[in-house]
C-alpha cells in the first residue's frame, strides 16, 4: 500500500524569535503551507481552529515552554508531529525532548540541510500516522460488514485476497480427478518468500505490503485456469493444470524468480528478496492430493536447505530426509525428560577491570546416537515445532538453578544471561514464568539477565515495552541480544526499559578492518552511553578488536579471546583463579 498525500502538508512554527520564524518560512513556504505564531499560547488557540501535520517548536519560550506543549499538542492532534528547537548543545536537552513526546530535535544555530532532513522525516512519520490509523478505520469497517461475507473468509485470504490452503485443497482434489480422466499431468508448487523475518523487523505493516505485493506478482506469472493460494505466514502454493511437459514448470518456476527481482517500494525504501520453490507433479509424484502437497513441502524444505532462491523438484529419497528430520525432531521432544540437554556457559569480562561480571548460557545437546548436535541444528527445528518453549523454559529454569548453586558454593554474585525466544517473549505468561523460576530455584532477580533480540521487540513495540517494564520492576535486567542486525527505532529505544546492547558479533568480527563496521560500532557505543546504557561486544577474538573496544569505553566483553562456552564444572576453575593475562596485556597495549 503505498502511501500518499491529498493536500500539501500544513507545518506551524513557533518561535518567540522573528528571525528564526522568517528563516523557516523562507526555507518551507514555496514547498508547504506554512504557518507561523511567537508563543506557545498562541499556538493553542490557533491548534483548536487548525490541524497541522508538522510543529516546529522552541524548547525555550516566554510563558509556556515547548516541552510543556508537546503532549497538549498530541491531546489536540493525535497525528501531528512535534519537532523541537533548542539553543542548548547538551544530550540531556536532546532526551528531555524526546521523552516529552518530540519525534526529532534539531539545535541553534541552525543548519539548513539538518533541519530540512529532520522537516521531511518528520513529515513521513506524520504520513505513516495517518495511514495507520486510515488502515485501523478500514479494518474496524470490514468486521461491521454484513455476515454474509464470513463465507469468503472462510476460503479467502483476508490480506491477498487469494485463495486460501482450504480452497486450493479443494481445487487440487478435483484437479486431481479430472487429470486422473484425461491423463493429463498437474503441478503443484510450494513457495515461501525469502528473508521475511528480516522485513518483519520493519513492522507487520511492510511485511504484510511486501506479502500483498508477492501474491499479486505470482498471479501474474499463471494463466487464468490456474490457482495461486496463500497458505499463511511467507508461504504461497500454485496449482498447474494441464501440463505437457516438465518444461513448462520450469517456464513457470523462472517466470516467478524473475517477478521477484524487482525492487519492493516501501515508505520511500526499497526492499530486496527472493523466492524458495518446491515442485511435485502429477501422477508421477502422487496420485492423492494430499500426496502431492506433502511432496511438494519436502521439496521446499529441500530448496530452503540449499539457501535462498532456490528451486527443487521432489525425488524420492527425499522422502529419507523427512524421516531423518521427523526422526531428530522426535528425539528433540525426549531430550528435556531424557537428561541429554546441557547448559555451557561463556564469561562477559569487564573491559576496564578484566573481571568476570557474568556469563551468557548457551544451551547444547548430547544425543545418545548421533553425539553433540549443534545448535544451528537443533535450535530452529525447536522454533518451527513450538519445542523452543519448553526447551526456553529448561533452560531458564537451568541456569538460575546453577547460578544459585554458585553463590551457595561461595563464589561471588554475578548474573546469568539467558537467551528469550522471539517465540518465548510473545507467550502472554512469560513474566510469571520468569518470576516462578526464580521463585523455584531462589535465585534473586538482580542476579538474572534476560537477552532478547531487535526483531522480538519491534515486531510489536508497544507491547514489548508493558512486558519489559514488568520485568524491570521485579528487578530483571533486561539487554538487547545481536544489536546492530534487526531495524531498532530510536523513537522506540528510548522508551524501552533496558539496561544494556550487545553488539552483534558480525560487527565486532571486522571492526579493525572495515571502516563502516568501526563507524557502526562506534555510533552504537556512543548511542547507549547517551541513554545511559551498558554496552557489551561479542565475539571479541583478537587483541587488535580489544583495543579498539577498550578506546571506545566499551563496558564489557564476550568472546574467544578470554574464553569458550565451559561446562558448569570448567567455569568453575575461572571462576576460582579468573585468569586475566591475555585480557591485561591487550588493555595495557591499547
Amino acid at each position: 500500500m503505498q502511501l500518499e498525500r491529498t493536500v500539501n502538508p500544513k507545518i506551524l512554527v513557533i518561535d518567540d524569535d522573528d528571525q528564526i520564524r522568517r528563516l523557516l518560512l523562507e526555507l518551507f513556504s514555496e514547498v508547504y503551507d506554512c504557518w507561523e505564531v511567537g508563543s506557545a499560547e498562541e499556538a493553542l488557540l490557533l491548534l483548536g481552529r487548525e490541524s497541522f501535520d508538522l510543529v516546529i517548536s522552541d524548547i525555550n519560550m516566554g510563558g509556556m515552554s515547548g516541552l510543556e506543549l508537546v503532549p497538549r499538542v498530541h491531546s489536540i492532534s493525535a497525528d501531528s508531529v512535534v519537532l523541537m528547537i533548542s539553543g542548548q548543545n547538551n544530550i540531556e536537552t536532546a532526551i528531555q525532548a524526546m521523552r516529552a513526546g518530540a519525534f526529532d530535535y534539531i539545535m541553534k544555530p541552525l543548519e539548513i540541510r539538518h533541519v530540512e532532513a529532520a522537516v521531511e522525516r518528520a513529515l513521513k512519520q506524520s504520513l505513516l500516522l495517518k495511514e495507520k490509523r486510515r488502515y485501523k478505520d478500514q479494518l474496524e469497517q470490514l468486521l461491521t460488514e454484513r455476515t454474509a461475507e464470513v463465507n469468503r473468509l472462510a476460503y479467502y485470504d483476508t490480506l491477498t485476497g487469494l485463495p486460501n490452503r482450504a480452497l486450493f485443497e479443494d481445487r487440487l482434489e478435483q484437479a486431481v480427478a479430472v487429470a486422473e480422466r484425461s491423463e493429463t499431468k498437474l503441478g503443484v508448487l510450494f513457495i515461501a518468500i525469502d528473508q521475511l523475518q528480516k522485513i518483519n523487523t520493519l513492522g507487520h505493516l511492510a511485511a504484510d505490503r511486501v506479502i500483498k505485493e508477492a501474491g499479486v506478482r505470482l498471479r501474474r506469472c499463471v494463466t487464468e485456469r490456474d490457482t495461486v493460494a496463500r497458505f499463511g505466514g511467507n508461504e504461497f502454493a500454485l496449482l498447474l493444470t494441464r501440463i505437457e511437459e516438465t518444461k513448462a514448470v520450469v517456464e513457470t518456476i523462472t517466470s516467478i524468480r524473475e517477478a521477484m527481482k524487482p525492487a519492493f517500494e516501501l515508505e520511500g525504501q526499497q526492499l530486496f528478496t527472493t523466492a524458495s520453490i518446491g515442485i511435485s507433479l502429477f501422477p508421477h509424484d502422487g496420485a492423492e492430493s494430499q500426496g502431492l502437497l506433502k511432496n511438494a513441502g519436502a521439496a521446499l524444505y529441500r530448496a530452503k536447505k540449499a539457501g535462498d532462491d532456490h528451486y527443487q523438484f521432489f525425488t524420492a529419497d527425499m522422502h529419507a530426509k523427512a524421516s531423518q528430520q521427523f526422526a531428530l525432531e522426535t528425539s528433540l521432544r525426549y531430550a528435556i525428560d531424557n537428561e541429554e540437554l546441557l547448559l555451557h556457559y561463556q564469561p562477559r569480562t569487564a573491559v576496564d577491570s578484566q573481571k568476570i561480571t557474568g556469563v551468557e548460557a548457551l544451551v547444547r545437546w548430547q544425543h545418545p546416537q548421533l553425539g553433540l548436535v549443534s545448535p544451528a541444528e537443533f535450535i530452529p527445528l525447536a522454533e518451527d515445532t513450538g519445542l523452543i518453549l519448553s526447551l526456553g523454559e529448561w533452560v531458564l529454569r537451568t541456569a538460575c538453578r546453577q547460578n544459585r548453586t554458585w553463590q551457595e558454593r561461595g563464589f561471588a554474585p554475578m548474573r546469568v544471561g539467558v537467551n528469550i525466544s522471539a517465540r518465548q517473549f510473545k507467550q502472554p505468561h512469560l513474566a510469571e514464568t520468569v518470576l516462578q523460576i526464580l521463585a523455584e530455584t531462589g535465585l534473586a532477580p538482580e542476579y538474572l539477565e534476560l537477552e532478547i533480540t531487535e526483531s522480538s521487540i519491534m515486531d510489536n513495540a508497544d507491547s514489548a515495552i508493558a512486558v519489559l517494564t514488568g520485568l524491570k520492576q521485579e528487578g530483571i535486567t533486561v539487554s538487547i541480544d545481536d544489536f546492530g542486525t534487526g531495524f531498532s527505532s530510536l523513537s522506540y529505544l528510548k522508551r524501552l526499559p533496558i539496561d544494556a546492547l550487545k553488539i552483534d558479533q558480525s560487527f565486532v568480527r571486522d571492526v579493525t578492518t572495515d571502516p563502516d563496521d568501526a563507524a557502526l560500532v562506534m555510533a552504537i557505543v556512543t548511542l547507549a552511553h547517551n541513554l545511559r546504557l551498558k554496552v557489551v561486544a561479542e565475539g571479541v577474538e583478537t587483541e587488535e578488536q580489544l583495543r579498539f573496544l577498550h578506546l571506545l569505553r566499551c563496558d564489557e566483553v564476550q568472546g574467544y579471546l578470554f574464553s569458550k562456552p565451559l561446562p558448569a564444572e570448567a567455569l568453575e576453575e575461572l571462576l576460582t583463579y579468573n585468569p586475566s593475562e591475555l585480557l591485561s596485556q591487550a588493555i595495557l597495549q591499547a
